[in-house]
């Protein structure tokens, strides 16, 4: 079991690592894979039904593990 620190001392929320997270904000993604936040937001408009989005509310996360199987899948973005 991996030991998460806390991020600081005042949030009582554990640190998990980006590459360990099941879903990412737009703005993780964007850091984490390189791609422009607008660039981003422009694949979830052309894959409204895709599996890598996970909409909560009016917010989408990017699933990190399939988004990386259609980066893996894609020739250019």
């Amino acid at each position: 079991m991996t030991d998460y620190r806390l991020k600081n001392t005042k949030s009582k929320k554990p640190y998990i690592p980006i590459w360990e997270k099941y879903s990412l904000s737009i703005e993780e993604a964007a850091s984490y894979y390189g791609i422009g936040i607008k660039k981003l937001y422009g694949i979830i408009r052309n894959n409204p039904n895709a599996d890598f989005i996970l909409e909560i509310g009016a917010h989408c996360r990017i699933k990190r593990a399939i988004f990386e199987k259609y980066l893996d899948e894609t020739v250019a973005i």
